[in-house]
């Protein structure tokens, strides 16, 4: 099974869509399961995981309306309130449908770095594992510091870092990113996706070199197996087309096993989100 296990839908409207400025310009349109399936198919995927783009109730049901209807979305990462006092019935009225695997929250938008770490938010951070949900860490660079200390909290509850933490791939900045990406892969409960790169990179003049030194540390500090493919789409379409996205990644996995290779570009987003159970080749890796 090959996972895209990070895209985006929405029908745009300004109004939902305020950080959709400017220089996003090319974002603001409907992208939707028939303009992706496409993509998937070119590029030799069987599905997607559909994360949320606005921190509404309303948008998590949507994506799962979606999911009843195509297929090929596999799971949906959705959002709650995890400050609310509210936050167990929300989770409780979602929590029948079988594609919801995964909760977020824009953490990179909080003014305060340290959001994640009030204990409203860990609250709701707490219940999650009760209902068998991943936690999707959105975050800059400069907020690792509060996400290592958020994940530490929680050793039993499952994170996946998004867009390697978004690191400073335009200045090809390292460190302290690369430090602390080292010291988050050794909880065993986080785990990172391939994507959102190209973003970060210098868009319409980077090169496959300038990502190189930033996927070659995740797959050293994480291994084959805590690592997901995510196209990042449409987002990527600022910086690049999805199939040369999903080249980038491709290639630099190629030297490992076809097995590692495997893990990397589908199973262990099945495993990690439980995708699709009743598929053989999303049973977890042993």
């Amino acid at each position: 099974m090959r996972v895209d296990a990070h895209q985006h839908f929405w029908e745009y409207a300004p109004d939902q869509y305020p950080w959709m400025g400017e220089p996003l310009a090319k974002l603001r349109r409907h992208f939707l399961p028939p303009d992706l399936l496409p993509e998937l198919s070119a590029a030799g995927l069987h599905g997607s995981v559909a994360v949320q783009a606005r921190q509404s109730l309303e948008e998590s049901r949507w994506l799962l309306e979606l999911a009843d209807h195509h297929p090929q979305i596999l799971g949906v990462v959705g959002w709650v309130d995890l400050c609310s006092k509210q936050v167990a019935s929300q989770l409780e009225s979602l929590a029948p449908h079988s594609k919801w695997v995964g909760v977020r929250h824009v953490l990179q938008d909080e003014p305060d770095d340290a959001f994640m770490l009030q204990p409203n938010f860990q609250r709701g951070i707490g219940l999650l594992k009760d209902f068998g949900l991943v936690y999707d860490l959105l975050v800059f660079p400069r907020q690792l510091p509060a996400a290592l200390e958020l994940v530490k909290r929680f050793p039993e509850q499952s994170f996946v870092i998004d867009h390697l933490a978004k690191p400073l791939i335009a200045d090809q900045i390292m460190e302290p990113w690369k430090t602390q990406m080292l010291q988050m892969a050794a909880y065993p409960n986080v785990s990172c996706k391939l994507s959102g790169m190209v973003t970060e990179a210098r868009w319409g003049d980077w090169s496959p070199e300038d990502l190189h030194p930033y996927l070659n540390t995740v797959i050293d500090c994480f291994g084959p197996k805590r690592l997901l493919y995510g196209s990042d789409w449409p987002v990527c379409l600022l910086a690049a087309d999805y199939q040369r996205v999903h080249a980038q990644v491709t290639q630099a996995i190629a030297a490992l096993s076809s097995d590692e290779q495997e893990a990397i570009m589908g199973a262990n987003a099945c495993r990690i989100y439980g995708l699709n159970p009743a598929v053989k080749s999303c049973t977890p890796l042993s």
